[in-house]
């Protein structure tokens, strides 16, 4: 695991620590290929530099974030913000459904949109995958 985001995962609380340690090693187990690392203070996973799926500390719960979720077409998922992103908030490590995250990560491997060049495009997505 990358170390910054074992370091964001160790200054949780406890409970809060294993939603965030069973999430990022799933998440390295299926994105094997990613490059992960903390950015704007949370745990980013990203393919070819684009930003795919992290996770963040709210007050009352860690959201999970796929940047193109919205295209997912996965019911569970929430709508997140103006642009395609989508997200499920945890309070308990035993909320986690692996199979449906595995799924998630796999769709959020084939399914993006451009992130990564969305300020030289002034804002305007282009599908990628």
């Amino acid at each position: 695991m990358n170390p910054g985001i074992q370091a964001y995962n160790n200054s949780q609380a406890v409970a809060d620590q294993e939603i965030c340690h069973l999430l990022a090693t799933t998440i390295d187990s299926v994105l094997t290929e990613a490059e992960s690392k903390i950015w704007h203070a949370h745990p980013v996973w990203f393919l070819d530099g684009n930003p795919v799926v992290g996770y963040s500390k709210l007050k009352d719960s860690v959201r999970l974030l796929f940047w193109s979720g919205q295209s997912f077409d996965e019911e569970k998922l929430k709508v997140e913000g103006k642009f395609k992103a989508a997200e499920f908030r945890y309070t308990s490590k035993d909320q986690i459904d692996l199979v449906d995250l595995e799924r998630w990560l796999k769709k959020a491997r084939s399914i993006q949109w451009d992130y990564k060049n969305i300020v030289k495009r002034k804002g305007q997505l282009e599908r990628l995958k």
